[in-house]
């Protein structure tokens, strides 16, 4: 998942994201809107990449996508302008995805304590960047780049460049996403996204859905791993498309099945006959799959989160913690594409 000496894969991607994304001066920021334009969006600054009937819309809060449309159609189940982001729809994940449990893990045999960000729970969830200021330009219609300088803080005393390029082309939507580490030691460092695809006029249950998963991780009352098991012979096996009924999920599957391309699918097709791919490439060993019953209503299974991710829940307390060394980068390529199934 990570390349400190450069070798081909995430660090070659990293660097070519990071050297158009780095702002060439004063200018590169994201503008201050007119007097006229406020009160300000509360996802900042937003920026419109069109290609053929697509649209999508990169937002400067977390450098997240609130938008995506093809002919018209919504894909994703996002956020009017004038609303804050909820349930981290199209958030970028980072310096890890998931919960840390109770925001503790120790790095270098030192006990670090991170904001409870989840405080039902009373864990650490889903990183530090997603309320951030990202710095968004656009060198064509069809694309946008967004980076970010994460700073050392209390619980997670590290640097780490973040930056992502989101393209749209004629295979549909895709997402660049990379961090280098700036530090001068190894820090724990996971990536992850948080799309979700909206089903239409239905709930969840009347899709049918296929996830590439052949292990499942088993998780307690608070969402931390506890196991893993093989799906097959279980209510959780989606390798054929199947109905998802009234299952509850919020599932981290692995052992991924991939397609001669390297990439791992999952497919939901609407009772309409609508087909949402969401595909990841090898730099993406897990996929959270979430059927939204604990977000407010009318959002609640709505749509389906199907979120890409380089490391499992709670990694940081993992006996193999994904370290990233110096200068090294770790990264991933993932996208979306819709039309009729």
């Amino acid at each position: 998942m990570s390349s400190p000496d450069g070798s081909p894969g995430a660090g070659r991607l990293a660097s070519s994201v990071e050297v158009t994304a780095r702002p060439a001066g004063a200018g590169a920021a994201p503008p201050a809107p007119p007097p006229d334009t406020y009160p300000v969006a509360p996802s900042g600054a937003q920026v419109e990449l069109r290609w053929g009937d697509q649209r999508a819309t990169v937002v400067e809060v977390g450098g997240g996508l609130r938008e995506y449309e093809v002919g018209g159609r919504p894909v994703l189940d996002g956020y009017d302008r004038s609303a804050m982001c909820t349930g981290g729809r199209g958030q970028l994940l980072v310096p890890w995805p998931n919960r840390i449990a109770d925001g503790r893990y120790e790095y270098d045999g030192q006990p670090m304590q991170l904001p409870l960000s989840e405080p039902v729970q009373k864990h650490a969830i889903h990183g530090l960047t997603r309320w951030a200021s990202w710095q968004l330009t656009q060198p064509d219609p069809a694309t946008v780049l967004a980076a970010y300088l994460l700073h050392p803080q209390p619980g997670y005393p590290f640097t780490l460049h973040c930056a992502a390029a989101y393209r749209l082309g004629p295979d549909g939507l895709t997402v660049d996403l990379a961090v280098t580490n700036r530090s001068a030691r190894a820090a724990p460092v996971g990536l992850g996204t948080h799309p979700y695809l909206l089903v239409g006029d239905a709930l969840v249950d009347a899709a049918q859905l296929q996830v590439p998963g052949r292990t499942r991780l088993i998780s307690d009352r608070r969402g931390i791993p506890t196991g893993r098991e093989d799906v097959a012979g279980t209510g959780h096996d989606f390798r054929e498309p199947g109905p998802i009924g009234d299952l509850l999920l919020d599932t981290a599957y692995t052992d991924l099945i991939r397609d001669p391309d390297g990439r791992a699918r999952v497919c939901l097709t609407t009772p309409d006959g609508w087909q949402l791919v969401l595909w990841s490439d090898e730099n993406w060993p897990y996929l959270q799959v979430y059927t939204g019953d604990t977000l407010a209503v009318p959002e609640r299974r709505r749509s389906l989160a199907v979120e890409p991710m380089t490391c499992p829940p709670n990694a940081f307390n993992c006996p193999d913690q994904p370290l990233l060394a110096p200068a090294g980068t770790v990264g991933g390529t993932w996208g979306i594409q819709a039309g009729p199934a």
